[in-house]
This record gives structure tokens, sequence and C-alpha cells, in this order.
């Protein structure tokens, strides 16, 4: 993926199952609005997304190559809420619901999130997970 820019808040339209083949990166946001956010995440063998809440928004993804397991709870210390899921499949986040997605496939697992509102700032692009743990704007 050679085109990482954030298109928000100007018009947008994208072959989004392409978009989200195509990005590499840990993260990408693809389009920043006022009220909704496109990220496109590319999550290793074995790696996962990390274990995170979001107090004021729901989320919605969806994965586009690959296999996870989906874990979602009340808290970070009782994630109840455990399924497998793969390529096509859709995940409905609530919001203040504590949330992962760990990849348990043999290849990359690509997906792409969206918010509502924004999570991330503008132009966010992390090449690795350890690059999103170590941005200051990151929570």
């Amino acid at each position: 993926m050679t085109d990482t820019k954030d298109y928000g808040a100007e018009p947008f339209v994208v072959d989004i199952e392409k978009d989200t083949l195509d990005n590499t990166n840990f993260r990408t946001t693809r389009w920043t609005g006022h009220n909704l956010q496109l990220t496109l995440m590319t999550i290793p063998v074995g790696g996962d997304i990390g274990l995170e809440v979001h107090e004021g928004n729901d989320q919605f993804l969806r994965l586009e190559q690959g296999r996870g397991r989906v874990q979602m709870g009340q808290s970070k210390d009782n994630l109840d809420y455990d399924k497998e899921v793969g390529d096509d499949w859709a995940v409905f986040v609530p919001a203040g619901m504590w949330h992962n997605i760990t990849n348990i496939g043999e290849e990359p697992l690509k997906l792409y999130a969206i918010y509502g509102p924004p999570d991330h700032r503008h132009g966010t692009v992390h090449a690795t997970q350890e690059d999103s743990e170590n941005d200051p704007h990151e929570h």
C-alpha cells in the first residue's frame, strides 16, 4: 500500500476490501471526519489489536483476511464473550466494552474498523503495534 493518506474530511470513495488487503501497517487511518473514522489494520500471526475499551464510541470491525479470536467483556479481567471469526465476519463492539481480537490463523489478519466518533488522530499511521504503544497520542 503506497497511499496512506487520511482523506477525511474530504469526500472519499474506496474499494475497502482492496485497501484493507493492501495495507501492511498495524494501523492506518484512511478517513477521519468529525463523527466517524475508518482505520485499516494488519495483525501479525499470534498478534492482537491490544485489549482496549472505548468509553464514548461504538466500533464496527470487518475481517477481510485471516482467522481471529474475539473477546469482549464488562471488565478487562472478565472477557466472557469469546468467538472465533474469519474472512467476511463483522464484529460490533458497544461503547464501554473491553475487547481484543487475536490472530489465531497462519497468515496476517487484515481488518478495518469504523469508529463513531473518531478514536485516533487524523493521519495516524503505525507501522507496528510497538509504534502504537509508544505514540503519546494513543490511550
